[in-house]
């Protein structure tokens, strides 16, 4: 019991530290103006563990579950902001050519994309547990295969999108897609599990692989950013084309006049 109580306790304190180290790689790259969300993404994780750690062992564990599904909340919230940074930024090359409402359509096709993940996150298990618990926990698989469909999308439409394994986009989709990849298949290996000390052990799974990627995260970021590189001429076309489409749509549609009928022509 004591090896098992200190193997958690090195986890835990690996992941703060490697936490900490890549929040100060990201504040001496500066970021804050390339990826600000994701610094206060891995800012708030460091806080959320920090914070869970000491109530978990100083105070009542109804307080802990509270607490917890306040933090997932949040990071939900930001997670999802991580990735619609993430969007935004592979389309820096032409940013100055597109219209402000480009980075909407993005949350657009994000949540779009999450809604159709939504009904086959179930969580087996999850009917048995407290209804907020259980959305809880359908919200948390939900994310853990989008950030897998992120990952795999930016990795096979890399030449596409001109991006590479040293750009930050490629990078910071890669740990979240590692991470996600071994949470999705604890998930699926907990159905299995027979007794509470296997389901314990598969849960340092999740940790020691959220830590593989904190590792992964402060080599890339120790390193000099590639010099992002333009996207080719036809790449360009269709891009500027569908975000012309978008705001002839959106404009469309605002200068139709609730209740007010169209003019003939």
């Amino acid at each position: 019991m004591a090896f098992r109580v200190n193997f958690d306790t090195v986890l835990w304190i690996s992941g703060t530290v490697a936490e900490a180290a890549v929040i100060a790689l990201l504040l001496y790259r500066r970021a804050w103006f390339s990826q600000p969300v994701f610094l206060i993404y891995i800012s708030w994780t460091l806080i959320g563990s920090v914070g869970a750690f000491t109530v978990l062992h100083s105070f009542s564990h109804s307080l802990y579950l509270s607490f917890y599904f306040a933090y997932t909340i949040v990071d939900s919230v930001l997670l999802f902001g991580v990735l619609v940074e993430l969007g935004w930024s592979i389309l820096r090359p032409l940013r100055s050519s597109l219209p402000r409402s480009s980075l909407v359509f993005i949350g657009i096709i994000i949540l779009v994309c999450g809604a159709a993940i939504w009904p086959f996150a179930a969580v087996p298990g999850a009917g048995n547990q407290p209804h907020q618990v259980a959305i809880l926990m359908h919200m948390q698989q939900t994310f853990s295969i989008l950030r897998i469909v992120v990952f795999v999308v930016l990795a096979g439409c890399s030449h596409m999108l001109s991006i590479g394994w040293r750009d930050r986009e490629l990078q910071i989709a890669t740990g979240l897609g590692f991470t996600s990849m071994v949470g999705l298949t604890v998930a699926i290996l907990h159905t299995h599990q027979t007794t509470r000390e296997q389901y314990s052990n598969l849960n340092r799974f999740v940790v020691a692989g959220y830590l593989c990627s904190l590792l992964y995260w402060t080599f890339c970021f120790s390193q000099q950013e590639e010099k992002r590189r333009d996207f080719s001429p036809q790449m360009q076309s269709m891009l500027l084309a569908v975000a012309g489409a978008a705001r002839s749509t959106r404009i469309g549609l605002t200068d139709i006049k609730p209740g007010k009928p169209t003019r003939e022509r």
